[in-house]
């Protein structure tokens, strides 16, 4: 078994081909993150009979004193199962890795543990990945283990939106307050559109300050992904807002007048009377909450006449499904909630393109109790999301004297 380097065309063909593929063990990441401050390897893994049976991209900058870290996004493609072959594998990268003056060798494998619903009950498990794990550390990588949050990196868990029905079938299948925001929010004026520009400067603009890469970096993703990267914004169309919003308003007027004259009629018992001074309360609520919603339809058609962008995201397509790479709402009108009407625009639109799933991205892998957590995953759990838990993060040691030094010194 040897170590190669291998061009970004025999690096993407290994891949395209390969069960663990993913968009970031391609070389549009790799020529993306150049573009960063990173150094990239394409190595691969060739058997004895001069076979291609593994290929990694490698991601580096100096870390320490010259010494460099390695990380290969999303892990190795490889077959983990091998323990012979993982363990020839492993000492061969060290060699060459080492050798580069690389400290350490990071990844976290592309590989599902298992399948939960969206309450995070197990449906289904990958019976070789406790093996997998097993194999990792006899080869000598430590595992950073569980994990409920983020790993380093990558996030541990995803949740999926299987599209292999009719959108209608869909949308049924969501959780009851998620439909409920969809069609408020389309009964409200929200429309969503494809950018054909794919100008991301109004999706930055509310992603700014919970982001930690800069705008060229969704600049350049775009780029480097072409046709596969696209980006959806939604808008309020105010006209149609102003008149929902009355109509809204008025019928709401018309029934909380009809219950103030319930409440008067003296004919009615005292249970009756108390059931609808209760509905009567409800009313006010509600008609509370459409005058507020009128007055500013009204105040947002005046002076946006043409509409107003309040929310927007962007995907990758990549081998048959879509994924969310960022989305973000302005902070004035999250409780319009376009971010559920985007999500379920993708849905549609990607149900249309026979894609297979659509990956909303990382989630907490909390959901025994009500807490902050899981009240944060709501937004991706209610279209009835699958949920994935990958193995998680592994590192291997390459230089034990350096390593320790700079790990000393980053506590400083």
């Amino acid at each position: 078994m040897k170590i190669v380097t291998l061009t970004p065309a025999q690096f993407d063909r290994f891949g395209a081909n390969h069960r663990y593929r993913n968009y970031f063990q391609t070389s549009s990441y790799g020529s993306l993150m150049t573009k960063f401050g990173y150094n990239i390897h394409y190595l691969g893994i060739v058997s004895d009979t001069n076979k291609l049976i593994g290929a990694t991209l490698i991601l580096y900058r100096n870390a320490f004193m010259n010494h460099k870290i390695a990380y290969a996004p999303r892990g190795i493609l490889f077959n983990y199962e091998n323990l012979d072959n993982l363990e020839e594998a492993t000492k061969k990268i060290k060699q060459v890795l080492g050798k580069q003056g690389f400290m350490s060798l990071r990844i976290d494998p592309y590989i599902p543990l298992t399948i939960r619903d969206s309450q995070g009950t197990i449906m289904n498990f990958n019976n070789q990945g406790n093996r997998i794990i097993d194999n990792l550390k006899s080869a000598g990588f430590s595992y950073k283990g569980k994990n409920v949050s983020f790993e380093n990196e990558k996030p541990r868990w995803e949740g999926l939106v299987i599209l292999g029905e009719d959108p209608e079938t869909l949308f049924n299948k969501f959780e009851k307050r998620t439909r409920n925001k969809v069609r408020r929010a389309l009964n409200f004026g929200i429309e969503v559109t494809k950018e054909s520009t794919k100008n991301i400067d109004k999706l930055y603009a509310f992603i700014k300050n919970t982001t930690k890469k800069p705008k060229e970096y969704y600049e350049q993703l775009i780029e480097k992904y072409g046709d596969k990267a696209e980006l959806f914004y939604a808008r309020i169309n105010t006209e149609v807002y102003t008149l929902n919003s009355r109509k809204a308003y008025e019928a709401e007027l018309e029934n909380n007048n009809i219950l103030a004259n319930m409440i008067q009629d003296q004919s009615i018992d005292f249970k009756q009377k108390e059931n609808v001074l209760n509905k009567k309360m409800e009313s006010d609520k509600l008609l509370d909450t459409y005058k507020q919603a009128l007055v500013q339809a009204t105040n947002l058609l005046k002076k946006y006449p043409s509409g107003i962008i309040i929310g927007g995201a962007l995907t990758i397509k990549y081998d048959n499904a879509a994924f969310i790479i960022v989305d973000g709402v302005h902070p004035k009108y999250k409780s319009q909630n376009p971010d559920y009407v985007i999500k379920w625009k993708m849905i549609e639109e990607y149900t249309k393109e026979n894609l297979k799933y659509l990956n909303l991205g990382g989630i907490i892998g909390e959901f025994e109790k009500q807490t902050e957590h899981n009240i944060a995953n709501e937004k991706k759990l209610g279209f009835n999301t699958t949920i994935t838990e990958y193995i998680g993060e592994f590192e291997i040691i390459l230089n034990n004297f350096t390593y320790n030094l700079y790990k000393g010194f980053t506590k400083k």
